[in-house]
């Protein structure tokens, strides 16, 4: 092989900010003037963002929601906890954003966690309050002060049960709430969320 002066193309899509390819040829050689080397590298043919630096939706489990599968499966389903985040997951990071899901028994854990979706990337919440939906004035003071938008889901038609189940502290803020449809109103939500940032993006 030959790399005597070489000449080096790059050629850039202005649109995309790809790299279709990398040609280097030898133009001239000391052997009989002709080119001895020409090679070409792929380096890229598509600019992704980290997850880190994508816009995340955040998901927010409240307490009992980690028994899922196991409590009282007639009101509240077979379908565990981790199949529905995984679930999730899968959907939002293929539409191209960032996914977390919290769960905690713990009010001051959900709560640190909406006051800190103040300042991170998180741009959407859904959030299952499950017994604080009725008893949290302190969770839904954090999401107010995070100000994302968010939906609130729950997996039983909390309208058809106890009459203490019908009063939310959420639901005034929320963008929307989902009740009744098992796991099927985290997808709903989610497809909503994924929906709503995508035609934010695209102004």
């Amino acid at each position: 092989s030959c790399f005597t002066n070489p000449a080096v193309s790059i050629q850039i899509n202005t649109k995309t900010g790809h790299f279709p390819h990398y040609r280097r040829k030898c133009t001239s050689c000391p052997i009989g003037g002709k080119a001895r080397f020409q090679a070409r590298l792929f380096i890229s043919t598509e600019f992704k963002l980290p997850l880190s630096m994508k816009p995340a939706i955040l998901v927010m489990h409240g307490p009992n929601l980690n028994l899922l599968g196991r409590r009282e499966p007639e009101i509240y389903g077979r379908t565990t906890l981790a199949d529905i985040n995984a679930g999730l997951q899968a959907r939002a990071e293929a539409a191209g954003f960032a996914f977390e899901a919290v769960q905690s028994n713990a009010e001051a854990v959900l709560i640190e966690r909406a006051q800190a979706a103040m300042a991170d990337h998180t741009a959407f919440i859904i959030i299952n309050p499950a017994a604080y939906t009725h008893t949290s004035v302190a969770l839904r003071d954090a999401l107010a002060a995070a100000g994302k938008p968010f939906i609130e889901v729950h997996l039983s038609n909390v309208h058809a049960r106890e009459p203490f189940r019908r009063h939310s502290y959420f639901s005034d803020l929320a963008q929307g709430v989902i009740c009744g449809l098992g796991a099927h109103g985290y997808a709903a939500a989610l497809d909503f969320a994924i929906e709503y940032l995508q035609q934010k993006q695209a102004g």
